[in-house]
Order: structure tokens, then C-alpha cells, then sequence
């Protein structure tokens, strides 16, 4: 089967929507499928173009079995909505026109969080009579109402119009999470073309080893309890809130918060950090994507919070996958929904109320103290591991595939 896939996000980008299309991508080449992505050059999320790269009109590369075309965008850093949206906009617009010189696939996919990208795909699939799948890996727009960064107003409601146009011409639509099918299905559309492929790990790549000394050491991490948070730092996150979890342990010599990423608020995070003499709190850069096992070895906990908005109580944050490959425990801060009661059914780690500081806090000092409970959640966590491997949801994901095209 030839694919054609879309999405504005691949690696060396190490956030989730590109890694789980690499990880996907490199598992359909080697059972013997043509995987074609079109994507453009990696600068997420800080928007400088990745050392050895340039924002060419088109270039084509081999990575591991995928063939990647890379093509000329509008670059901006993940902030400022109308900066972002041109970005989107330019990506949307070169990937169709790329995407028409490209040989004629069985079935184009498109992947969210935006659908901009989305639209382009729809469009190469018109363009090719190609069935069209859309890759729905968030609520767009409801997302960015959630946070903030638009109100509900004429704008909103049109974007809510194109994105129900997709997912009406969509010929199959695979979703992250069974919530995001049930919204949909709440908004007319019909059951039996929505498909979920949870989000997973790579088993080869995440799984328990020995704490990296060498890294404890570069970041004074030796003999402390690490309570860690992994990724972007963006407006759905509320880091703020783990900061001041952090100032209530100031107290506690033996647990330091150990921040690792980039994003829109990751300036806010240093200069809080920073006003607030937080000694406790380790920030480092956005880390390559090979580097990041070693750097969960350090880590005793992952936090995972998000904002207390409706809207997120339908999401899985990918990043609890990976630290289940790791047996590092989680503790989630969102509001009740289904990522809650992945961590509970599988006893992987604590849930907690989204933005409540003096609760994290009470928990991160309850498990530091509690050496035989945090061994159980180790135990527990790796136990889940499997059910989310990539093999697996790859393979979900190329049996939906085959059969859009089979029909035709």
C-alpha cells in the first residue's frame, strides 16, 4: 500500500504528533509498505530551523524506510496565535502543491492538532481520488479556546464549520481517545467511520535501566527524590502551578523538580523560577529525542498536569506512555476523564486535582517518603507498558488503512 501522509510536525522534532508518526511510519516501511511523508523543516517549537537543515522549496530524504519531502513554510515560534496561524496556513499551501508532484498514493492521511494541515490533505485526496483519512489528535478549535488564546466569537465559529466539513468528508477518521469519538459522534458524526489508536511507547527504545550518574551529577540531582516534567512547555500545561508546588517544598532538601523542554511559556518558567529562588528546580533545554531514556532514568515521578478546563478532560497525554515503558511512575493533575482512568485501572501512578499546588506537593512529599508504595507503582507501571506498545497500535492503525482502500 502507498500512503501519502501529512503533517507539519517529523522528526528530529521530538514532540508527540511527530513521534508517533515516525514510530508508526518506520513499523509500516518494514512490513513492506511505500510510506510518503510531506512535512516541512523541523523547528518546533521554537521556530530556528534545526542545525543541517535549511527551509528549501522541496527536499527529499530517506529516514529508516520513510520517504520524507520537506517543504518551504512560514516559520514562527509555537506562540502568538495570528504568527502561528500564518505558519499553519503556509505549511497547509505547500503541502498541497508538493503533494501534487508526488506519485499517486492508495489513501492520503493528515494529521491534527490544527487542521489546517487536515484541509490540505483533503485536498491532495480530491485532487488524486485518493480516500482521505484524518489523523485527530485534538479538539481544534475547542483547544485554543481552552486556554486562552482566542475567544468564542464569528472567527471561532467558522473555524467550527471547516472542521466539521472534515470530519464530514473524511472517509475515516482515526481519534486518540474514545472521548474525542464520543464528542464527535455528539455532533452528528456517524460512529462506524470513527476510529481510536491510543497514543504508545516504543518498548526497544523506553525501558527501565540504571539511574545515569553522569547526568545526576551535571544536574545535582545526586541522593534527591526527582519529580520530573518532560516536554512542551505550552499554555495547556499549567507549569505555573508545579512551580508553586515546588516553592512548598523548598523545605525538603531531598526532592528537586527537574524541568526538560521548550515552548510558549518556557520564558515565563525561567523568569518565575528565577523571581521565586526556587533552588529546588532544574531547568534544561528541549534534549534530543535519543538522549531522553537517559534522562528518565534520573526521574522518580513524571508529573503531568494540565490546565482545569472541560476540554482536556478528553485528552491522553502521550508523554504517561513513556514513562510507563520507563517504570517511572505518574502523577497526573488533570481533570477527570479518560487519561485519569488509564492511571488508576492500570495502578501506574496518582491522580490528583488539576491546578492545585498544595495537593502536588502533598503527594510528591508522600511518595518520597513512601519507598515501598513507589516500588509498587514502579512495578505497575512497566506492567502496563505492553498494552500500549507502538507495535501494536501501529498495526491497528494499517488494518484501518487497508481498509479504506480495499474497498476501492
Amino acid at each position: 500500500m502507498k500512503i501519502l501522509f501529512l503533517s507539519d510536525n517529523f522528526p528530529p522534532e521530538g514532540n508527540a504528533p511527530a513521534t508517533r508518526l515516525y514510530e508508526h511510519a518506520i513499523r509500516w516501511a518494514r512490513g513492506g509498505h511505500d510510506v510518503t511523508v510531506v512535512t516541512c523543516a523541523p523547528n518546533f517549537p521554537e521556530g530556528r530551523i534545526y542545525p543541517g537543515y535549511r527551509n528549501s522549496w522541496r527536499k527529499v530524504e530517506m529516514v529508516d524506510g520513510i520517504r520524507v519531502v520537506r517543504v518551504k513554510s512560514f516559520i514562527t515560534a509555537n506562540e502568538g496565535f495570528m504568527r502561528r496561524t500564518l505558519d499553519y496556513l503556509s505549511f497547509m499551501l505547500m503541502g498541497f502543491v508538493m503533494g501534487l508532484v508526488e506519485r499517486r498514493p492508495d489513501v492520503v492521511v493528515a494529521t491534527s492538532p490544527q487542521f489546517f494541515c487536515a484541509i490540505g490533505g483533503w485536498a491532495l485526496s480530491v485532487a488524486k481520488w485518493r480516500p482521505f483519512v484524518f489523523e485527530l489528535r485534538d479538539l481544534w478549535p475547542a483547544s485554543i479556546i481552552a486556554v486562552g488564546a482566542m475567544q468564542k466569537n464569528m472567527v471561532v465559529r467558522i473555524l467550527e464549520r471547516v472542521e466539521l466539513f472534515l470530519y464530514r468528508r473524511a472517509t475515516a477518521i482515526i481519534s486518540v481517545t474514545e472521548s474525542f469519538r464520543e464528542d464527535l459522534v455528539a455532533r452528528g458524526i456517524p460512529r462506524d467511520k470513527i476510529h481510536v489508536v491510543l497514543n504508545g511507547v516504543d518498548l526497544d527504545r523506553y525501558e527501565p535501566r540504571s539511574r545515569d550518574l553522569a547526568l545526576e551529577r551535571e544536574f545535582s540531582l545526586e541522593g534527591k527524590f526527582v519529580a520530573s516534567y518532560m516536554g512542551t512547555h505550552g499554555m495547556a500545561h499549567a507549569l505555573p502551578k508545579v512551580l508553586e508546588a515546588a516553592e512548598l517544598l523548598l523545605h525538603r532538601e531531598d526532592i528537586a523538580f527537574f524541568f526538560a523542554g521548550a515552548g510558549a511559556e518556557r520564558a515565563k518558567i525561567e523568569r518565575l523560577a528565577q523571581e521565586r529562588k526556587l533552588h529546588n528546580v532544574r531547568l534544561i533545554p528541549r534534549q534530543p529525542k535519543e538522549r531522553m531514556p537517559a534522562l528518565w532514568s534520573v526521574c522518580d515521578l513524571s508529573i503531568v498536569p494540565l490546565r482545569d478546563t472541560a476540554v482536556f478532560a478528553n485528552v491522553i497525554p502521550s508523554k504517561i506512555f513513556e514513562s510507563m515503558g520507563m517504570g517511572v511512575p505518574i502523577l497526573m493533575s488533570l481533570p477527570e476523564g479518560e487519561a485519569t482512568c488509564i492511571i488508576r485501572a492500570t495502578g501506574s501512578g496518582i491522580c490528583v486535582s488539576p491546578e492545585d499546588p498544595a495537593e502536588m506537593a502533598e503527594a510528591i512529599r508522600a511518595l518520597a517518603d513512601d519507598a515501598g508504595r513507589m516500588e509498587t507503582l514502579r512495578r505497575a507501571a512497566r506492567a502496563a507498558a505492553p498494552t500500549y506498545s507502538r507495535d501494536t497500535q501501529a498495526a491497528k492503525m494499517i488494518e484501518i488503512l487497508e481498509g479504506v482502500v480495499e474497498p476501492g
